[in-house]
């Protein structure tokens, strides 16, 4: 019986296929001569527990194919959230990829990639065919893991992992997504969570004094500092809190901020304010380790990553925080 092969449209099979999630993974090895050869792949895969085995794939019409194919052994490395740069520097054609890069002792020559989240060190088991790439499938002879949350890719693109929530409410309705008001509610999240946050810091705001207004001023000019008052307005423009004269003046009169010379109207940190926003901001360090110790670092990334996100997409121009100075567009005359 005659077997033919479906006609798909490959950029739309390529998309389906993205639905996918993978994990992203460099695979190592070393060419005849010794030459240190990677590639970054996400057809990597568990076979079997035992043995150990494990597989990826490479394109037939990959430069590093004859490398693999003669190579008894090749390690695998599942990249952490922040290794994007060296997964696409792994992925181009003709660099020089290993320069500068640091390297592990692993059992062989193969190269051993440093500060991943996993690392799989195999032999060479068996290679397949497999339509336009070639299989291989390796026995694990040594592996090593670390807590750093892994990289993911779908649909075309980086992604974070994240554990499903429960609800937060305590006695969740079947029909709550269809209310006007849920918990679901975006602007109920951020909201909640941030004044749950702050509550964890309102104990050492209290002791010095500090309302969450002078709290954005201190902790605006110890990142950037001095600043006008018009910088300072723009900086905290997103709170809805009037940063004008009289707060300053308020500040400068109670020893927390300093007037400069240069901007002529500028303010910076006096001692004690330093001071006090210092005893602050190790507080808020400390809610923040709780919170990353609850959450896991895998899930704190993720929350990391989305908030930036939001931040971007709902940035109505604010002035960038962390840029010097010198970067900053220079006054129209």
């Amino acid at each position: 019986m005659d077997r033919t092969t479906p006609t798909f449209d490959p950029k739309d099979f390529r998309r389906a296929l993205g639905m996918f999630a993978t994990g992203v993974t460099i695979v190592t090895t070393r060419t005849e001569d010794g030459a240190p050869v990677g590639v970054t792949a996400n057809s990597f895969n568990s076979v079997s527990l035992t043995p150990p085995l494990v597989l990826w794939s490479l394109a037939k019409n990959a430069r590093s194919l004859q490398a693999f194919s003669t190579a008894a052994h090749w390690n695998v490395h599942i990249l952490a959230e922040d290794q994007v740069a060296m997964s696409n520097l792994f992925a181009r054609a003709g660099e020089d990829k290993f320069g500068g890069l640091q390297l592990d002792t692993g059992l062989t020559t193969a190269p051993l990639l440093h500060a991943c989240s996993a690392r799989f060190q195999c032999r060479t088991m068996f290679q397949y065919e497999g339509g336009d790439h070639v299989i291989f499938v390796g026995e694990v002879i040594g592996y090593d893991r670390s807590e750093r949350p892994p990289l993911l890719y779908v649909t075309g693109d980086y992604a974070l992992a994240s554990r499903k929530s429960e609800p937060v409410s305590t006695e969740p309705s079947a029909d709550t997504g269809s209310a006007l008001f849920s918990e679901d509610l975006l602007g109920y999240l951020l909201g909640r969570s941030h004044y749950q946050f702050v509550n964890g810091i309102r104990a050492t705001l209290n002791e010095r004094g500090l309302s969450e207004a002078d709290f954005f001023v201190l902790s605006l000019l110890s990142v950037q500092e001095p600043l006008s008052a018009a910088e300072i307005a723009g900086h905290v423009a997103y709170t809805s809190i009037d940063i004008g004269p009289v707060l300053l003046q308020a500040l400068c009169d109670r020893g927390l901020l300093r007037r400069t010379d240069e901007p002529a109207d500028g303010y910076a940190l006096s001692v004690a304010g330093r001071d006090a926003i210092l005893h602050v901001l190790a507080a808020a360090k400390a809610e923040e380790a709780d919170v990353v110790d609850q959450l896991g670092e895998m899930e704190a990334a993720m929350l990391r990553n989305l908030l930036k996100r939001l931040i971007r997409v709902t940035d109505p121009g604010l002035p960038k925080l962390w840029t010097g100075r010198a970067e900053r567009p220079a006054p129209k005359p």
